[in-house]
């Protein structure tokens, strides 16, 4: 799915034509249209607002989200817009939502035209940096740049990316795009020319493999070596390779870049039996995406049941029976031991014959760069709340930032979308002067045939879930509390209620 999807035909009652005022109260909204485009109507207070009503992410119908103060969070992957201005405030969204202009006479409310867009932000600061250097060109790297820009900062950019394509939505790499309901052309975060015309200099296949961080100075694989006066540190994450007997590196494949989907599908073309090492959440969807394929998946992993230092055991019991329903076939308990052509070993002697093996084992941060450099590691680089490292005017942000989490108050490192992209938007805001704290709450969703997982919080321990509602029959809540204090709620199908528990924890009002 893309920002640009086609919106549903729209319903609801005909903004133009007017609605009676005392349809809608105070906090009410409603949704309606404006010719053959959804708008959603908000009152606050004596004011009105008219927006949008489809998200400009993977077009979530706004109508069935959250309104927070003069925001509206989407219900399906929690990007937030300004009711006043339409800007997507948070990821996973960055395009604003259109605003119209309202009319409120004679006890009816109308809404005829779109507004043209307005932004309250102010210049950049007259102290900001000449120039920023982003290292890594993902979700991190790709959100600060955008935010960068958008705040009108107007210094140089360069974003050295050691891929060989642009920023891409990587969960559809997973997903829908693997599962080959999404055509390659939806997967650009933004078209090739968004960065010209941004002036924002993106470097592909340009590793860096030295770092100065006293100097702000880093040094290309090519030998060139360029300064900054600011530095983003955004290396990201690499797949982990498991160590198997017989298998070379072709043998088995990763998937984490474009490339690597793209070698995946085009080896699936020919596959009939796959072996997905990893019952994690990215090789379950591996697996998802393939069984729509129509090809046979054999999940290996060493776990008893996929995902339970994770989601418990509940929950994910539920992930397996929701996978053997579509075909899968699970080895638990078990890890491949060796390879010999065709035939897949195990560690509890059985073997399975494969066409194709995957690897979803999980990955490790790539922190090599800022070790080299003597920047402050601890399982990742450490960095303060605004994201700052021990480097003064060196950050660091997405799967590599060690960062105090305000939910737990402990340091954690989360290997999350939405999180690197809204730490990116963050570390913008830092680069250019700004001390803002991180302060949102983890989420992400995973996606699993028919059935998404919503996770907000981080619950790296518990001792106690308690569960709301039916977990089999797909309707359901879980709390994972340490404490009696709730550190992260899954949901599956109560989207309203997940966007509500982000809200609570985030403000410090979780039950």
């Amino acid at each position: 799915m893309t920002e640009n999807a086609t919106a549903q035909t729209a319903p609801g009652p005909d903004l133009a034509q007017g609605i009676a005022s005392t349809d809608l109260p105070d906090g009410g909204k409603l949704l309606g249209h404006v010719g053959e485009e959804q708008v959603l109507l908000v009152r606050k207070g004596a004011e009105l607002f008219a927006i949008g009503a489809v998200c400009t992410h993977y077009s979530g119908p706004l109508a069935e989200g959250l309104i927070v103060d003069e925001t509206v969070l989407c219900p399906w992957h929690h990007a937030c817009f300004s009711l006043r201005t339409g800007e997507a405030l948070h990821a996973p969204a960055f395009s604003p939502a259109d605003c119209w202009r309202i009319d409120e006479h004679g006890g009816k409310v109308f809404v005829r035209e779109k507004q043209a867009p307005t932004s309250a932000r102010p210049p950049a600061r007259s102290d900001a940096p000449k120039s920023i250097g982003i290292v890594g060109g993902g979700a991190a790297g790709f959100a600060a740049a955008e935010m960068l820009r958008r705040e009108k900062y107007q210094g140089e950019i360069v974003m050295l990316s050691a891929e060989d394509s642009a920023p891409v939505d990587r969960p559809n790499l997973s997903k829908d795009f693997l599962a080959g309901n999404a055509p390659e052309d939806w997967l650009p975060l933004r078209p090739s020319e968004f960065y010209s015309q941004n002036a924002i200099d993106l470097r592909l296949g340009s590793p860096v493999e030295r770092l100065d961080a006293a100097a702000r100075e880093v040094r290309l694989a090519c030998g060139e070596t360029l300064r900054f006066d600011r530095l983003l540190l955004a290396t990201g994450a690499e797949p982990v390779r498991p160590s198997i007997q017989g298998a070379g590196d072709s043998d088995v494949l990763l998937l984490r870049s474009l490339a690597d989907c793209r070698a995946l599908i085009e080896r699936a073309k020919t596959a009939k039996r796959v072996v997905v090492l990893g019952a994690s959440f990215i090789g379950l969807e591996i697996a998802a995406s393939l069984r729509a394929r129509e090809i046979e998946v054999h999940v290996v992993a060493p776990e008893q049941i996929p995902m339970e230092p994770i989601l418990g055991r509940e929950m994910g019991a539920f992930v397996r029976r929701l996978h053997e329903e579509h075909g899968v076939v699970f080895h638990l308990g078990a890890t491949a031991s060796s390879v010999n052509g065709k035939t897949v070993g195990l560690s509890n002697g059985s073997k399975i014959g494969a066409d194709l093996i995957v690897a979803g084992v999980g990955v490790h941060p790539r922190v090599e760069l800022a070790e080299a450099a003597g920047l402050k590691t601890d399982r990742g680089v450490v960095v303060d709340s605004c994201l700052e490292t021990s480097a003064p005017g060196v950050f660091a942000a997405g799967d590599i930032a060690r960062y105090p989490d305000l939910i737990s108050g402990e340091p954690i490192r989360v290997e999350h979308w939405v999180v690197a992209e809204r730490q990116g938007q963050t570390a913008a805001l830092n680069l250019l002067g700004a001390r803002t704290p991180f302060r949102a709450a983890p989420y992400f969703w995973s996606q699993h045939y028919d059935t998404t997982i919503a996770y907000v919080g981080h619950a790296g321990q518990w001792d106690d879930i308690a569960v709301e509602g039916d977990i089999a029959g797909r309707d359901c809540l879980l709390r994972y509390r340490k404490g009696g204090r709730t550190l992260a709620v899954v949901t599956i199908f109560r989207n309203l209620e997940s966007l509500e528990a982000e809200v609570a924890l985030e403000r410090g009002t979780i039950g």
